[in-house]
Parts: structure tokens; C-alpha cells; sequence
């Protein structure tokens, strides 16, 4: 399975306002492992920064200004994601952006051009309803490391939610390999011998005449605390 975790940064909240992209972060991990094959991207946005945008990520128009325009990273971006599940943290920001500069350009929505969109944000809420779900509280409730994240950047930001995702989805997969992705790792199909229970003796270790003496205790407090109602009562061994 091929996951990108995808981030940007803006100039302002409102793409149909006119605020654009400026930097772009993508992450890749393939069967639950990352893989290292990254895409970043700065993008002039041709356009000022907002104040407040620019507390955000710290890119200066200055800088932005020097660096390609959306059209001439588009291809390589939309190639790159082509196929995967893309996770991202609140989807609709992001994919908002995107879809108003793909329209720019002529192309097909975001998500006609990825195998799928996954919000983690969602997820979150999902996990732990009623709390603080910002990607930075969910790396200090799950133990991520965001020492470094003195400002927002859409790399560094990929990178987290790729920690955050592995960490919250943890629990949902099998102990057991399934045998196409074994054939990818070793080379050899993995088989599975059955074994026969019924070969088996089952030991059942006999209770000491204290230890049945305390069980014997134990389930008469039980049956005097529900006022005779215990089931085992009338249960004929």
C-alpha cells in the first residue's frame, strides 16, 4: 500500500479569495514503512503573504519570489501522488488550495488525480471525541517528538502526521504478513501449516484443599452481596 502524507502552507485562509500555495511537503511510506522518497516544493505565490500567514511559516515574499510558480511544479507533484492514498490533517484546507490551483491550470480536481484522500483529522476525532486533535497536540498525547516545530513547515509537518498516523492506526492491522507482501520482502510465498489441537493434552491443575476452600468463600460473599441470585446455585455439575 502507498501512502503520502501531504502538506502545504498558504498566504491566508481563503483560496477563492485569492490567498495561495507557497510551500507544498510530501511523505512517502509504503506497507507501513517510510521510504524516503520526499517531494518539497516552494512556490511563488504571485502574490503578497499575509501578516498573519507569515507568523505561520516565516517565508518572506522576498524569498517566495525567487522560486517556480504552481504551473511549473504541477506535473511533477500530480505524477508523484498519482495512485496513492493521500493523508492530510484537516483534507479540506489543503485539498481546497489545490483544486483552485489546479483549476488555474486547466486540470482535473485533486482528488480525480490521487487514489484516495484520508483525512487524519477525522480520525482524531474519531479516536479521542472531545479533545484537542491539532497535530500538535496529537504528538504530545502520542508521544511524537515536535521539539524542532518552532514554525510550520509543510516537510517537517508530512513528517509528524507520518509519526501521528503510524502511532493512531497501530492496533488496526494483522499480527500476519498476508503472503504478496511476504513475496515483496523475501522473495518466498509464505505458507501456513495447520496444526492438529486435538493432539494436544490439556493439563488442568488440581486446586489445593485451601485453594478451594478460599474459592468456596469467595463465591458464597458473591452469593450473599446479591441476595441469593448467583445462577451457579442451580447449575448441576
Amino acid at each position: 500500500m502507498r501512502q503520502v502524507f501531504f502538506d502545504t502552507e498558504t498566504t491566508g485562509l481563503s483560496p477563492e479569495t485569492g490567498d495561495r500555495l507557497v510551500e507544498i511537503g510530501c511523505v512517502e511510506m509504503i506497507d507501513r514503512r517510510l521510504t524516503g522518497n520526499n517531494k518539497h516544493f516552494y512556490v511563488n505565490p504571485e502574490r503578497k503573504n499575509s501578516e498573519e500567514a507569515f507568523r505561520v511559516h516565516g517565508l518572506s515574499d522576498d524569498f517566495l519570489s525567487g522560486q517556480p510558480i504552481f504551473a511549473q511544479v504541477a506535473d511533477e507533484l500530480m505524477e508523484y501522488l498519482a495512485g496513492a492514498e493521500v493523508i492530510i490533517h484537516n483534507a479540506a484546507f489543503d485539498v481546497g488550495f489545490m483544486n483552485e490551483e489546479l483549476r488555474r491550470i486547466g486540470r482535473p480536481r485533486f482528488g480525480e488525480q490521487v487514489g484516495k484522500v484520508t483525512d487524519s483529522l477525522l480520525m482524531a476525532r474519531e479516536l479521542f471525541p472531545g479533545k484537542a486533535n491539532s497535530l500538535d497536540a496529537l504528538c504530545k498525547r502520542l508521544e511524537v517528538d515536535n521539539s524542532n516545530r518552532t514554525l510550520h513547515g509543510a516537510l517537517l509537518d508530512a513528517g509528524l502526521l507520518a509519526d501521528v498516523y503510524i502511532n493512531m492506526t497501530r492496533g488496526q492491522h494483522s499480527l500476519v504478513m498476508d503472503s504478496g507482501a511476504d513475496e515483496r520482502k523475501q522473495g518466498a510465498g509464505l505458507t501456513m501449516q495447520q496444526i492438529d489441537l486435538t493432539t494436544f493434552t490439556l493439563l488442568v491443575p488440581a486446586l489445593s484443599d485451601e485453594e478451594a476452600a478460599a474459592h468456596d468463600r469467595v463465591l458464597g460473599e458473591l452469593d450473599k452481596s446479591s441476595g441469593g441470585k448467583t445462577l451457579w446455585r442451580n447449575v448441576v455439575a
